[in-house]
């Protein structure tokens, strides 16, 4: 992250100033980092509910009348296959099954779909979706300057949404958000205005995902953030979306994932779909039927000192066997807590390994992950 001065702002740049907010740059976009206090952000998001500007994250819609065979073919997932109103977790390989970027897509309707990428990647996904469409009757439009995306994150979150779900049409409107099931979407009108809203998040917790065209965000920002702060929660970061996120033990391109990773070492391997042809098929049968040399493993140490990506895992007789993709220490365990490619031999639950800090070796076992889990 660098200085913020030349990034693109979102739709809710002005409120993030209004707010006080400690702006960086972000993949190209000036984001918020921190309002006030990154483990406060956290906890509230753990305990009460958190609000999150995501309007960096790319939209690309792909519609047709063969849209879902185009993103069958696209992604190592079968996207036709999932109803209306669903959403998938997949990831855009190249040719040689390595990481272009994890996405989620959502099923509008069984001609329209809505892929959303990572900031970084969006011109690298618009790209490939754009040209691995051409043989389908299927069109792709990049809506990411249209669209302003907020999050509401926490265990409070349904509440703040149905607070605000006033569909005059639907008498049942809150209700609806109620059964809003995990991993779906469904229009909805949300403060007066109308969004799409998925029950999908990055933080481990229960919350909602709310598109909104780019000219209303701060408007529905407004009315969420009321809500927010009537039901104890506040404005959230970056910072702490990364702590919340490592804690879930969610993946992030950069960090975990690469052209240079393939999903089975970052044990992805449950959502690639080999019984169907798509753009890497080839290159990752073949590496599904090999052992990855190394695996993305967890990592839990003692104290209060994090490792940090880069650092190197060493195993018990002093040999680097690893390194550190993401480390923290955790707000809500009070430890450090890290995830890392280690040697497939040492990745061995309960295992103890070392992880070069700055020159000191600091004592970390080999835990399973996610780290937390909401109850």
């Amino acid at each position: 992250m660098s200085s913020p001065a030349s990034a693109r702002p979102t739709p809710l740049n002005a409120v993030h100033v209004a707010l006080g907010a400690r702006l960086t740059d972000f993949a190209g976009w000036n984001m918020p980092l921190k309002y006030t206090s990154e483990l406060a952000e956290h906890q509230a998001v753990r305990t009460t509910v958190g609000l999150f500007d995501l309007s960096h994250m790319g939209e690309i819609r792909v519609s047709g009348p063969q849209a879902g065979a185009a993103l069958d073919h696209a992604l190592v997932g079968r996207l036709s296959a999932i109803k209306p109103g669903r959403a998938k977790y997949s990831l855009l390989c190249d040719a040689n099954g390595g990481i272009l970027d994890d996405l989620v897509t959502y099923k509008i309707t069984d001609d329209e779909f809505l892929v959303i990428a990572n900031a970084s990647n969006t011109g690298v996904v618009l790209a490939a979706l754009t040209d691995r469409v051409l043989t389908f009757d299927a069109s792709v439009t990049d809506e990411t300057e249209q669209t302003a995306l907020i999050a509401v994150q926490g265990p409070a979150a349904q509440a703040v949404i149905q607070s605000l779900a006033d569909d005059p049409d639907n008498p049942d409107a809150r209700d609806a958000v109620a059964a809003l099931r995990y991993y779906a979407c469904m229009p909805a009108r949300i403060a007066g205005l109308d969004v799409l809203l998925a029950r999908t998040g990055y933080t481990g917790e229960d919350g909602f995902e709310v598109y909104v065209a780019a000219d209303d965000a701060v408007t529905l920002w407004s009315a969420l953030s009321t809500a927010t702060e009537a039901a104890g929660g506040r404005a959230a970061g970056l910072a702490c979306r990364d702590t919340l996120r490592l804690e879930a033990g969610m993946p992030l391109y950069g960090n975990e994932l690469s052209l240079e990773t393939d999903p089975y070492a970052a044990r992805l391997g449950r959502v690639v779909q080999l019984d169907k042809a798509f753009v890497g098929q080839e290159a990752l049968a073949l590496a599904a039927q090999d052992q990855p040399a190394r695996l993305l493993t967890g990592l839990t140490g003692e104290g209060r000192r994090a490792a940090r990506a880069g650092n190197v895992v060493l195993n018990a007789a002093g040999e680097p066997v690893g390194v550190i993709t993401s480390g923290a220490l955790s707000p809500t365990l009070g430890r450090p807590i890290a995830l890392a490619y280690v040697d497939r031999d040492e990745a061995v639950e309960g295992a103890s390994l070392q992880v070069d800090v700055r020159g000191t070796l600091l004592p970390f076992t080999v835990s399973p992950y996610p780290f937390y889990k909401r109850s």
